[in-house]
């Protein structure tokens, strides 16, 4: 059967899902977590534990490579950016500290976490195509230049750096979704770029995090990595082709593969 062979975790099979989360990734900023930490726990039968912290590295990862690439392309807005980070980063830190020496408990945090991650994820799939719609007639033109809200940008990211940190899904997610909320008229290429900026630092301190309690495994850190990295520099240069209505569309699509692969992970 097909889904036999799917479930093999020969190195090949792995890059080239890599590639495809790396193309994801670059054009929409969600996929890292949200679809590759279920492919490794069910496709490839790697504990969930270790599939988390593989996971976040593999991200870091990947996005560093993306990121330089839709900073040239003006995607990114720097005052949100400053903003979302001071409050995920600290958060990240936080959480590892807790991991480490409280002896928390992550798998059941994460499980308590699912559901409500999965109902953001349905949300923003609703709200990123419809909200500039719903908007347009207030605003006259979308634009990068927007007021940073650093109050409610800060405290969304304290909320991300935590569920981050925990079940790896959530960094281009829900990052995607505190953006789109938070700045509906901000165009979706510069809430990919902003979104694929800031999970650099936050999943790679969690992911180190976690190299250094051992939930690490380079044998399918390193396939996929190279699939997915010339993966992201390819759909990174794909939003600056692609109208924003139908990236907007895209990303909501990918929004809900999100919510239902959550749903499912475990």
């Amino acid at each position: 059967m097909l889904l036999d062979y799917l479930t093999l975790s020969g190195p090949m099979l792995m890059t080239i899902c890599g590639f495809g989360v790396g193309l994801l990734v670059g054009m929409t900023g969600v996929g890292a977590g949200a679809l590759t930490t279920p492919l490794l726990i069910s496709g490839f039968g790697v504990a969930p534990t270790v599939a988390v912290g593989t996971d976040l590295l593999f991200a870091g990862l990947t996005k560093a490579g993306g990121a330089w690439r839709h900073h040239r392309l003006g995607h990114v807005n720097w005052g949100i950016f400053t903003a979302l980070a001071i409050g995920s980063v600290s958060a990240a830190s936080l959480t590892l500290v807790a991991i480490a020496y409280l002896e928390a408990d992550p798998a059941t945090l994460g499980e308590m976490i699912r559901l409500v991650l999965a109902g953001t994820l349905v949300v923003s799939a609703i709200a990123v195509p419809l909200i500039p719609i719903l908007l347009v007639r207030r605003v006259k033109a979308r634009s990068s230049q927007v007021v940073v809200r650093p109050f409610w940008t800060v405290l969304m990211g304290i909320v991300l750096g935590v569920i981050v940190t925990l079940t790896s899904v959530g960094a281009g997610a829900i990052g995607v979704a505190i953006l789109t909320l938070l700045y509906p008229m901000l165009r979706a290429r510069h809430i990919v770029g902003t979104d694929i900026i800031h999970a650099v630092p936050l999943t790679l301190l969690s992911g180190l995090g976690h190299l250094s309690l051992g939930n690490i495994d380079f044998s399918r850190l390193l396939p996929l990595l190279i699939g997915s990295l010339p993966g992201i520099l390819i759909g990174a240069r794909l939003t600056s082709m692609v109208p924003d209505w139908l990236l907007r569309f895209i990303l909501a699509l990918v929004l809900a593969t999100a919510a239902y692969l959550v749903i499912m992970k475990f």
